[in-house]
């Protein structure tokens, strides 16, 4: 009710579309018109067109189960920031192409987190230097760094200097 509200006083006052509703491709001329339906009908019958359209009889809620005693409030997080860690190794998994770690010891477990740590800063750390990779998906800056190269070049004096080579920048989104 809120998104079409607001999109209904966007469109009344004459406003540009916000960016979830254009599509961004140069190649791709799109005209998008849209139409609410809250200026024909009461609040009222909006809800009830809610209600009525908009339940799929999977609505419901679930039981939040702890063996420790702790406000409901911070059950309720510490659950919703596990989803936060999941999202981390399933990216760890498909971006980097980590495999299931086949080994007990804790050296092993904590060297393979080591490995995906570093990949997952090296992808944030482009992400943020480069300009088209700010909005770009981990995957192709993965694929963008997997020949990247490090030189040491060590000068007579002592000096040393750092040369990466064999990176492609990172593609956007495929036009």
């Amino acid at each position: 009710m809120k998104e079409a509200k607001d999109l209904q006083r966007d469109l009344e006052q004459g406003k540009k579309l916000k960016k979830r509703y254009q599509i961004d491709n140069v190649l791709i001329k799109a005209t998008i018109s849209l139409q609410t339906k809250l200026i024909e009908i009461t609040e009222e019958e909006a809800l009830r067109l809610l209600l009525e359209k908009g339940t799929t009889g999977r609505e419901g809620f679930f039981c939040l189960v702890s063996d420790r005693d702790m406000d409901p409030r911070e059950a309720r997080s510490k659950y919703r920031s596990k989803d936060v860690v999941e999202k981390l190794f399933s990216s760890m998994k498909s971006d980097i192409g980590i495999r299931p770690i086949r080994t007990w010891t804790d050296d092993a477990v904590d060297s393979v987190l080591l490995i995906c740590s570093l990949a997952r800063a090296m992808t944030s750390v482009t992400r943020f230097l480069c300009e088209p990779a700010s909005s770009t998906a981990t995957k192709f800056i993965t694929d963008a760094m997997q020949k990247l190269t490090l030189t040491v070049v060590r000068r007579k004096d002592g000096e040393r200097r750092f040369v990466l080579s064999n990176f492609t920048p990172p593609r956007t989104r495929p036009s």
